[in-house]
């Protein structure tokens, strides 16, 4: 940890932390390795008044602790890091996953279909002092859907750890995907796509990591071949075994921001299948096969092209040039030391 402001003290950050999704805790573990870190752990305190009162208490304590907040999606969470931040006159990061900026009306998607979170929304991006972007289209999307100037919003790609996701053994003839087999989700991800093409390939097995909430998943089950696989949701570990054994990864999305698991799986040599939506040509680059939101039969086409190709070496090469966890830590820690030496 290093000493950063003119009295040689390290930075102080109060990292909000509302769910404990991998690639948060990968932010904030990056952060701890250079200023000093307090976390203001959400979970399930916005429930019921109670908790929602004590994690405000702790947040007005964290943030005149801190001399900047740094907060995972723009949320309510993160209006309320960015409003007590103004007030008592500490900086503020936002970092924008992608559905806080959405407006799909056609499959029901996004935060800005709803006129209350929109307001949440357009406030965060209007007065957080930095507002960071897993893609460009991140924010293309909130300047032309909320209507902000967006000077404070900057792109930062995400890591992902080589070392952590890369090949071993031999490629089977298998193509995955990864999403929650409920209605919204489904369709967003393309998983009806993704099922639909299995039934033209009969002799190569898809896998669908994933599990329903609403009973949607059994209706997807009833319309698939034999030769889909429904597994479930797997920890990182079987995950992992899952990504080295697939020889094809698909995102056949309509709205996304920068999917993990799609690189994720690049990592381990599968050749992508995507959609040109939103993140997904950021991270394939010209190393896998593109197809039409929607179209089954283009997407059976690409799944037989990235089968019979050998492109999996330079799909991990590409996400390990663009993704590394090296080249994030160091614009984080050049943009928290920015804002607060200002």
């Amino acid at each position: 940890m290093t000493k950063d402001d003119r009295a040689g003290r390290p930075t102080k950050i109060l990292f909000v932390k509302p769910n404990e999704a991998p690639f948060i805790a990968t932010d904030l573990e990056l952060l701890k390795k250079h200023f000093e870190v307090r976390l203001l752990y959400l979970g399930s305190t916005k429930k019921n008044l109670g908790g929602l009162a004590k994690t405000m208490i702790r947040m007005v304590r964290g943030v005149l602790w801190s001399d900047l907040t740094f907060s995972w999606f723009a949320d309510a969470h993160a209006k309320w890091a960015v409003r007590i931040s103004r007030l008592l006159g500490k900086k503020s990061i936002v970092v924008l996953g992608g559905y806080e900026v959405a407006k799909v009306p056609e499959i029901g998607h996004g935060a800005l279909l709803n006129p209350r979170l929109a307001k949440t929304v357009k406030y965060v991006i209007e007065h957080a002092d930095k507002i960071l972007a897993v893609d460009e289209s991140l924010k293309e999307e909130a300047i032309r859907n909320l209507n902000v100037d967006g000077k404070n919003i900057q792109t930062l790609l995400a890591g992902h750890d080589h070392e952590k996701f890369k090949p071993s053994g031999s490629k089977e003839n298998m193509v995955m995907t990864i999403g929650l087999l409920d209605r919204p989700v489904v369709k967003r991800k393309g998983l009806d796509v993704f099922v639909q093409a299995a039934g033209h390939l009969r002799d190569v097995r898809f896998v669908l990591i994933g599990s329903g909430k609403d009973g949607y998943d059994e209706q997807l089950k009833k319309m698939a071949a034999p030769n889909v696989e429904f597994v479930g949701w797997v920890d990182h570990h079987e995950l992992h075994g899952y990504y080295q054994r697939a020889r094809v990864y698909c995102q056949l999305s309509v709205s996304e921001g920068l999917p993990n698991a799609l690189c994720e799986a690049m990592l381990c040599e599968c050749v992508p299948v995507g959609t040109k939506v939103c993140g997904i040509p950021t991270a394939m680059g010209d190393t896998g096969f593109y197809v039409p939101v929607g179209d089954t039969m283009a997407t059976v086409e690409a799944i037989r092209k990235a089968l019979a190709s050998d492109r999996g070496k330079v799909a991990r090469a590409r996400i390990v040039e663009l993704f590394s966890l090296e080249k994030r830590e160091q614009k984080l820690v050049e943009i928290v030391r920015g804002l607060v030496r200002k």
